[in-house]
């Protein structure tokens, strides 16, 4: 009987077996003609493993489970492209264990009792089962409890592989049962090592092109610590070179193959950058169709919830502010329920706040205000602070005039002091400017009656930054 990529009986055709790997996984598929670099390049045993070297000491449960030296169920959380379907597959090849896998995409319920099934005849031989469920995020409750009796029991060594937090995604009876292992994103120098072995390895690139000094810290940044990434814009990279009919890998083959090898690296093929920033642009032009459709479309290849999320409480501020402060709350808020439940239904939590942000009312403001004020003070405008603001608490602070004249705002009328506070080098400086815009025109009014108060005459104010 044929074997697969990491040594699994493949049944005959129309045949079966009990050993065969459950299909519909990433490791299960690996075997085709065009299995790409990222794929042939992993690691084929513990040592070839790179980054994660806080979970891989000797005699580590981590590197004891890839030897084949233990039985325990893992839970291996952490970003995209770090090396969890890899440790995965180094188990596959290590002692006299079957490898079934499972992808939470694609599996049920029937597929898990089915997994498990099979495990316990082969169990009854004396034949053990590693059992490794990638994006285990996306089983529901159900499936996640037809689990918990087979790892009570150990009836399987379980490896499952999360992008999500596991304390809010994975029940707590089957984590309690299981070590959690955090990995860690890649650092450029695991990254290049990579890259190095990629260009040099026969089963990668074979030494027949050449990585450019400026290409190389191309691939690095554009990588962002994942390592799948960083091989599958190589690839493409090499394939441009190809086309060029060059060895030479330069930069700017490494610019024109990124912004086609995003298309392949995204789950449904969709255009990772240009997507999101047509999602945002849409948003601050205030264009809720757009908005919606583009959400749509990042949703559907497999966009990380969580950056749409952070992207959207970054606009709230950014592009909103103060013209409708509670739209932070809402995209804060839809932030925490992606962590709290997660995908599919998440869904539902970031179109509110898509809604909310296409909708509100626009200003750059706060950003405007806080860009100026930052360029002052690297710019050296910093001066010193009047004397009467200091600190006057600790002993001797007032001999020295601290404190002195400070008028407590409380006590003056309408709640505010007129007194100096900025210091002499920026008197008159002006940051925030609000708009006219929603609740920002209420602030630009009552900004005013403040600068009447505070004696300064903000039509006159120099405007800094």
């Amino acid at each position: 009987m044929d074997t697969d990529l990491f040594g699994n009986p493949v049944p005959a055709p129309g045949g079966a077996t009990a050993d065969a790997i459950v299909p519909g996984g990433s490791l299960s598929t690996a075997g085709h003609v065009d299995t790409p670099l990222a794929v042939r390049m992993r690691p084929r045993t513990v040592d070839e493993i790179v980054g994660q070297d806080h979970l891989l000491a000797p005699g580590s449960p981590l590197r004891r489970l890839a030897e084949g030296r233990t039985a325990m169920s893992v839970f291996l959380w952490g970003p995209p492209g770090v090396g969890k379907t890899t440790i995965a597959a180094v188990v596959s090849a290590s002692g006299e264990r079957r490898f079934v896998e499972l992808s939470a995409v694609t599996a049920g319920v029937r597929e898990v009792r089915a997994a498990l099934a099979d495990a316990q005849r082969e169990l009854a031989r004396g034949v053990g089962t590693v059992l490794f469920v990638d994006e285990v995020h996306r089983f529901s409750k159900a499936q996640q409890d037809v689990l918990l009796p087979a790892v009570e029991n150990r009836l399987v060594t379980l490896i499952a592989a999360t992008t999500e937090n596991p304390s809010f995604s994975v029940i707590s009876p089957l984590l309690s049962r299981s070590l959690l292992l955090t990995l860690k994103p890649l650092t450029d120098a695991d990254i290049g090592l990579l890259l190095d072995r990629a260009l040099s390895d026969e089963r990668g690139l074979a030494g027949q092109y050449r990585l450019s000094t400026d290409a190389r810290s191309a691939l690095l940044r554009f990588a962002g610590g994942d390592a799948r990434r960083a091989l599958t814009y190589l690839e493409e990279a090499a394939a441009g070179a190809a086309a060029q009919g060059t060895q030479e890998i330069g930069s700017e083959i490494v610019s024109a193959a990124v912004d086609k090898a995003a298309v392949r690296y995204d789950r449904a093929g969709d255009q990772h950058y240009d997507v999101i920033s047509a999602f945002i642009k849409s948003l601050r032009g205030s264009d809720v169709q757009a908005a919606l459709h583009y959400l749509a479309r990042m949703i559907e290849a497999g966009e990380d919830p969580r950056f749409i999320a952070r992207r959207l409480v970054i606009l709230a501020s950014e592009d909103i502010g103060l013209a409708a402060p509670s739209v932070l709350q809402t995209c804060v808020a839809a932030a925490q329920a992606v962590q709290l439940i997660g995908m599919p239904e998440a869904r539902i939590n970031l179109a509110q706040a898509v809604i909310a942000c296409a909708l509100a009312p626009k200003s750059n403001a706060v950003i405007t205000a806080v860009d100026a004020a930052i360029a002052d003070v690297r710019q050296g405008r910093i001066g010193t602070v009047p004397p009467h603001l200091r600190d006057a608490h600790y002993p001797g602070a007032r001999s020295l005039g601290h404190g002195t004249g400070y008028q407590y705002a409380h006590d003056a009328p309408h709640g505010v002091a007129a007194q100096q506070y900025l210091p002499d080098e920026l008197a008159g400086a002006r940051y925030y400017t609000p708009t006219e815009h929603g609740n920002e025109a209420a602030l630009a009014e009552r900004l005013r009656v403040l600068e009447g108060l505070l004696g300064r005459d903000g039509d006159d104010a120099a405007t800094t930054g």
